[in-house]
């Protein structure tokens, strides 16, 4: 019996999605991109926008809806992409976050070091292409910037690709930040390639400008959100502490996959070396983590105890942010509370009260998006808009943040 694999998704931000090939169901359906139904898109932004509680598995389905609606529009203009690079993109977009860690971006340097989540969504793709007997190929060439199309590879990740056109309008709808909202239909029917090169004609001008602001938006009343820095931290911290202890010879509750992580200090290398370390990463989700939390509320080390108890409860580190350092003597002095009012040393107490810095360029003039004028000249977008505030956001905007228990 033959089953259907054309499959209908109903998506709460396209409306009902068809799976476009018997390749892309079997991938869907494959243990490693189920995972991303287990790991939150937004990591603990939910702490602040209670709806925040959509999936990597959401993201991937709707960018992947979108890359068949950009090829569409690309072949419509007479851009030649063959049936075999349409599936290809498609698949690239669809696997491109598999390699994400629990809770995305909050613990992609605590678990693991040196090792980026594209660097382990990439070696994922070369596993799964044999278990698909090479029918993924040409998918990893566009992914890796291989295959000469190069208008491909920018569909799946450039300035203005079909993973940020998604995210904004998906986290956005579910955060209910309506500033993130971007008309993703608009752009996509103002693509073309000129030169081997994804472009957007000038049409669409006033589209990608809107983009460019939402996307600086949501990052700092969203992504860089104070209170969800805060909560990151926290979590940050709580690995970093379970890490340090068990590195110690301490034995701390933890899913094997988790403990493996946090007994031992991997690097790219040895993922690279070691294929079954791929697939332990593989078997670490959201659940992991806050399993393993839950259960060091009770531990006896007064740190690691303090930190999970106020993950669980949500009693958050006070933050305080601004665009200059804070000083060392204002660090002291609250490490100096923190150590009296809980008896711990300075190292200890370090985990309680720390400065950082967050940077936010919602546009990289290094990496630019053409806009296609009548003409047929190419210009950059900075350059293109009359709005002097779009060449204000490919300057890097760093601010400083302190945080600190409350109470002190």
């Amino acid at each position: 019996m033959i089953s259907n694999k054309r499959k209908i998704i109903n998506d709460p931000i396209y409306g009902f999605v068809t799976l476009p090939d018997d390749l892309v169901y079997d991938l869907i359906n494959h243990p490693v991109f189920q995972r991303l139904r287990r790991i939150k898109q937004l990591g603990l932004t939910n702490l602040v926008y209670p709806g925040a509680l959509h999936t990597r598995f959401h993201h991937a389905i709707g960018a992947m809806y979108l890359m068949t609606e950009a090829i569409q529009v690309l072949k419509s203009k007479d851009v030649k992409i063959t049936d075999d690079e349409c599936r290809a993109a498609t698949i690239a977009i669809l696997l491109h976050d598999i390699g994400h860690g629990p809770f995305s971006h909050a613990l992609e340097h605590t678990i693991v070091k040196g090792i980026h989540h594209e660097d382990i969504s990439a070696m994922l793709m070369d596993e799964l292409n044999k278990v698909f007997k090479s029918k993924l190929s040409l998918a990893i060439k566009i992914f890796k910037n291989e295959h000469p199309k190069k208008f491909l590879h920018q569909l799946v990740s450039s300035q203005l690709d079909m993973d940020r056109l998604d995210y904004l309008n998906r986290d956005s709808f579910f955060t209910g930040v309506s500033e993130g909202v971007v008309s993703s239909d608009r752009i996509i029917k103002m693509l073309n390639v000129k030169d081997g090169q994804l472009v957007v004609e000038a049409k669409g001008i006033y589209s990608v400008e809107n983009f460019l602001i939402s996307r600086r938006l949501m990052y700092w009343q969203v992504y860089l959100h104070k209170t969800v820095l805060s909560a990151e931290k926290l979590l940050v911290n709580i690995l970093k502490r379970a890490k340090e202890l068990s590195l110690n010879g301490e034995d701390l509750f933890a899913t094997p996959a988790l403990s493996l992580f946090l007994k031992n200090n991997f690097s790219k290398k040895d993922f690279i070396n070691k294929p079954e370390l791929l697939q332990q990463f593989v078997l670490l989700d959201d659940y992991d983590i806050m399993a393993s939390v839950k259960v060091w509320m009770g531990h006896k080390d007064p740190v690691l105890s303090h930190l999970c108890g106020n993950l669980i409860d949500r009693n958050l580190y006070k933050i305080e942010l601004q665009n200059k350092k804070f000083s060392a003597t204002m660090e002291n002095q609250l490490l100096e509370k923190v150590m009296k009012k809980y008896k711990l040393t300075k190292k200890e107490a370090s985990y309680l009260v720390f400065t950082e810095s967050v940077n936010n360029s919602a546009y990289n003039s290094h990496f630019q998006i053409h806009i296609l004028q009548k003409n047929g000249a190419l210009i950059d977008v900075a350059k293109a808009s009359d709005q002097l505030n779009i060449k204000m956001l490919s300057k890097k905007v760093t601010k400083y943040f302190i945080c600190y228990p409350k109470g002190i």
